[in-house]
């Protein structure tokens, strides 16, 4: 079983909340990173996402951080109520 991994980053306008994290976020951009393992099929390959990884404080913030596994459905749901904001 092959896992690749993922790494993007994500943009929040406002303070947001995750019910992985510990407290409210201050606005910034943030690392994410995403680990998908290989589904074996005949004919083609495709992959299943396994763990979405967001790396606490926002990268313009200096020192220490943390990494929290969270909800991507919750993830999405909170980038798109901040970009309705």
């Amino acid at each position: 079983m092959n896992i690749r991994s993922r790494e993007t980053t994500v943009t929040f306008r406002s303070p947001f909340e995750l019910s992985a994290l510990d407290h409210l976020q201050p606005a910034g951009t943030y690392r994410l990173v995403i680990d998908e393992e290989e589904i074996s099929a005949a004919s083609f390959v495709a992959y299943r996402q396994i763990a979405t990884m967001l790396h606490t404080p926002a990268l313009s913030t200096p020192g220490s951080s943390q990494v929290f596994t969270v909800n991507s459905g919750e993830l999405a749901r909170a980038l798109e109520a901040d970009v309705e904001a």
